[in-house]
């Protein structure tokens, strides 16, 4: 199977707007409780969630997950910090990348692959103001080249 590929569980459509995405990294990420019925049910957010490298490991910032509904005493604290699993090649490669000025470590998307959830990491560079313009501007154009073709096609 190809990186990212499984059952969607959470995107961070954001990141692709604020960020040029130049690498992307699948890793495992070590849940506690009823975090996994949680996200097995859809209730996570990966909207202002970053990764950092600390100690050699790769922990997870900000992400939320949804205290479960019958979870009672058993249930997590939505917002803790939570480890990555991924090679230590990996690692220490993305030490040396993130170490260089204005890469950062973005979570893309969180799905379920053969009954593990997985988070899709992105080697991100910071987008200027001027840069997300553009990008909007090519989005629009594609849209209406799109939209054209596909007027022409129905005569």
């Amino acid at each position: 199977m190809p990186k990212g590929e499984g059952k969607v569980v959470a995107q961070n459509k954001k990141a692709y707007h604020d960020y040029f995405i130049e690498e992307t990294y699948e890793a495992g990420i070590v849940l506690q409780g009823t975090e996994i019925k949680s996200i097995r049910a859809g209730k996570v957010n990966l909207k202002d969630s970053y990764a950092r490298i600390q100690n050699g490991e790769a922990i997870l910032f900000g992400m939320h997950v949804s205290p479960y509904e019958q979870g009672n005493r058993y249930n997590h604290d939505p917002l803790r910090t939570r480890t990555l699993l991924l090679h230590k090649r990996e690692i220490s490669k993305l030490i040396g990348e993130t170490k260089e000025a204005g890469y950062a470590l973005v979570p893309l998307k969180l799905y379920l692959k053969n009954g593990f959830c997985k988070v899709l990491i992105g080697l991100a560079k910071g987008k200027k103001n001027y840069d997300k313009r553009e990008s909007l501007k090519q989005k629009e154009a594609k849209r209406e080249i799109e939209r054209a073709f596909r007027d022409r096609q129905k005569m």
